[in-house]
């Protein structure tokens, strides 16, 4: 038997499957005598019929209904091997956009990016460090692949897909005099001037939404842009600073105590952050499972 052209069973599986030589002829948009003809083509190669033909009905012979389970998978696998070499090719070069919040970026991100640029050196990366509202609205806007930040409940149009959790640090000098050495009641914040980022909305939402079942409010005595100048207004004794976990390493200094709020800890969900039904390209994926592996209290 001489090698079967793929395309002949293109043809045969579109007959087939629609029973007709006219509509299978309209969705390979060829004419109906060219189909004919390669189906023709495909029985004599093969040495039987595969096809009952009337003037009504077209239907498949036994032979021909064995032929469809076997060239189904057949197709499969030529389609699926194309696509695992088109996404090998993808990885050769390219380019990643993404965005991330600003205390990832400045703990676990460098190391994940020297990760990933060993592994695909001919990906460009395009990262925009953003805080956590302007990473989804860049993320709508599709200016980025995806996002790497916190989960915002409610937000049905967005997936988060949790990476892990980032337990809420109060850090202060030793003055502020915490009750307990293992972590700070809310209540007890409650009572001190909070030094806040101002562009951590979703921290300070969770704080809000935290402290009101509680009858609490908190007293924000400075918002400022950046995680270094809560670090200093605290060691300045101006006040508490709050501080993701994620940003402790770089942050804490020896004239400061950092602990947990309340126990168990308050933490937020980091998380990969992209449009819901999105598709994202294969570098984006490959980055992706990098951050997934990475562990970050190491």
């Amino acid at each position: 038997m001489s090698q079967i052209n793929f395309k002949l069973l293109y043809v045969f599986v579109a007959v087939a499957e629609t029973r007709s030589f006219r509509l299978a002829a309209e969705q390979l948009n060829r004419s109906q005598s060219v189909v004919s003809m390669q189906i023709k083509q495909l029985e004599a190669q093969i040495g039987v019929a595969l096809f009952h033909r009337t003037t009504r009905r077209t239907d498949l012979t036994p032979e021909g209904a064995k032929l469809l389970s076997y060239a189904r998978r057949a197709l499969a696998e030529w389609n699926t091997g194309l696509i695992e070499i088109r996404d090998a090719v993808d990885m050769q070069q390219g380019t990643l956009s993404f965005a991330c919040i600003p205390t990832i970026a400045a703990t676990i991100l460098p190391k994940i990016l020297h990760e990933f640029q060993k592994s695909y050196p001919g990906i460009n990366i395009s990262l925009r460090e953003l805080a956590a509202e302007d990473l989804l609205g860049s993320i709508r806007q599709k200016d980025v692949d995806f996002g790497i930040g916190v989960t915002v409940p409610g937000r049905s149009d967005f997936r988060f897909d949790h990476l892990f959790d980032d337990p809420i640090y109060a850090v202060a000098t030793p003055n502020f005099r915490f009750r307990k050495r293992n972590s700070v009641d809310l209540k007890e914040l409650g009572n001190y001037p909070i030094l806040l980022n101002s562009k951590s909305t979703a921290l300070r939402n969770l704080l809000e939404k935290t402290f009101a079942p509680e009858g609490l409010q908190l007293d924000i005595k400075f918002e400022v842009a950046h995680t270094h100048t809560i670090v200093a207004l605290a060691e300045a004794g101006m006040g508490v600073g709050i501080l993701p976990k994620i940003a402790l390493p770089q942050a804490t200094r020896k004239t400061l105590t950092a602990l947990p709020i309340g126990t168990p800890a308050l933490s937020r969900s980091v998380s990969v952050v992209s449009l819901k039904g999105q598709s994202l390209p294969p570098a984006a994926r490959a980055m992706i499972e990098i951050f997934q592996a990475c562990d970050p209290d190491k």
